[in-house]
């Protein structure tokens, strides 16, 4: 949580932004799920629209990589809740519909970690951009496979299939990430099965589309992610 009114008490405004950015950086290469808040939106507490500079705010915490920007008093106790949380949604798909957005994210891309699990997902998201996969699909019991798959930030949205349900709710603030629950996995035809099924009810994928999928053998156990297969939407 990058809440810059703890850091302005901390530090002088002056150095609260490059503070900020550094944050967002180091979370995502340890692949850790960020939120900036704190005055995000502050004058939609008494008015229907923000200002300039409080537009601006939000987007450069979405051109920083944040995973989540979070809204306070502008909708807990504000008189326009609905049209701040709007705001920010506007601002997101804005922000995100930019080419620049996806240049600084691949520029801000770091190397993986000399581990099977990053070793996995890096090449997940080099098979996504090549293939044009619809979907990344992610089977995860602990969700360090999807955050690690995050933090390489896919073209295409991430699908995170677990079998828990607090782990698919923790999950829901990650950066790129659609948590879903299921535990009808037991073997690889099973996850490509379920994987396929899945894409298509939540609308990430249709016959014919292409998929790329992650899991852990045996299934199951956390920290065996070992296995990276390319899948396609049967009609």
């Amino acid at each position: 949580m990058v809440a810059r009114g703890d850091l302005g008490v901390e530090l002088p405004p002056e150095r609260v932004p490059g503070a900020q950015k550094r944050i967002l950086r180091a979370c995502r290469q340890h692949g850790k799920p960020s939120i900036v808040a704190t005055q995000m939106l502050e004058s939609m507490i008494s008015a229907p629209t923000p200002t300039r500079a409080e537009a601006s705010d939000v987007a450069s915490a979405i051109y920083d990589g944040a995973d989540a920007v979070m809204l306070s008093a502008e909708s807990a106790s504000g008189a326009y809740p609905v049209q701040a949380v709007s705001m920010m949604d506007r601002i997101i798909i804005e922000v995100e519909h930019d080419p620049l957005y996806r240049n600084l994210i691949d520029a801000q891309h770091e190397l993986p970690m000399q581990t099977r699990g990053d070793a996995i997902c890096s090449a997940l998201r080099s098979v996504t951009n090549i293939i044009g996969a619809a979907a990344t699909v992610t089977y995860t019991s602990s969700g360090h496979t999807s955050l690690r798959a995050a933090r390489e930030r896919p073209t295409a949205p991430i699908l995170s299939i677990t079998p828990n349900l607090a782990i698919a709710r923790r999950l829901a603030l990650v950066w790129g990430v659609h948590s879903t629950v299921s535990t009808d996995v037991h073997n690889v035809d099973d996850m490509v099965a379920t994987a396929s099924r899945i894409a298509r009810e939540e609308g990430f994928a249709k016959a014919g589309d292409q998929i790329a999928i992650t899991a852990g053998m045996p299934f199951g156990q956390t920290g065996t992610t070992n296995l990276l297969r390319i899948a396609e939407i049967e009609g």
